[in-house]
């Protein structure tokens, strides 16, 4: 992965998510319900807690549940709610060992379609079809991974010149881009609740 993201907004947090599909994969993960780069940084706070300078499913798949909620939990907390993502994390790990032994690039490394991409996302704990959806379409988008269909399969965010997600944000431009077209689908999503 010769790619730079500008997800965490840290160049520390982003070089790991860049040379690191786990810490991606857990970034993605971590992301709902807090700002976006507050869960991609989540994957390097982790990495300097543990001691290590990448992540490894294998440690966080077998690692002590409590003693892995009190790594998150520790202040600043890794996310807002540090007891249900260490799960999750751990309930991920664990997938990535029984499934891909602990390669977290095997997610993608083989499928030959976008629709087998998707299916192959959308089976990772934690992972429902619109994360699914927008991880592909930042694989396809940041990593030129694009089996055949890729933006079919990854729906609107797989849209070339979109700003609806991570997968489309490639610095602070992009990001405030990203920024108005959430507010603007919130305002929308209020407005037609109140009609």
């Amino acid at each position: 992965m010769d790619t730079t993201l500008r997800l965490a907004q840290q160049p520390e947090a982003d070089a790991l998510l860049s040379r690191s599909p786990l810490a991606l994969l857990i970034g993605m993960l971590l992301d709902q319900q807090v700002p976006m780069e507050w869960a991609f940084s989540g994957p390097y706070t982790i990495a300097q807690r543990l001691g290590r300078d990448d992540l490894d499913a294998h440690e966080i798949a077998g690692y002590d549940p409590d003693a892995f909620v009190a790594l998150l939990s520790a202040k600043p907390a890794v996310h807002r709610y540090p007891g249900s993502m260490a799960k999750r994390i751990q309930q991920l790990c664990q997938y990535l060992v029984e499934h891909y032994e602990g390669d977290a690039a095997a997610v993608w490394r083989d499928v030959r379609t976008g629709k087998e991409l998707l299916d192959r996302l959308m089976a990772l704990p934690g992972f429902g079809k619109q994360k699914a959806q927008i991880f592909l379409a930042l694989l396809g988008k940041q990593f030129g991974i694009r089996p055949e269909g890729w933006r079919e399969a990854a729906g609107p965010y797989g849209e070339e010149g979109s700003y609806r997600s991570v997968a489309d944000i490639t610095g602070p431009e992009s990001l405030e881009k990203v920024r108005a077209y959430k507010q603007q689908a919130k305002r929308a999503a209020k407005g037609a609740t109140a009609g």
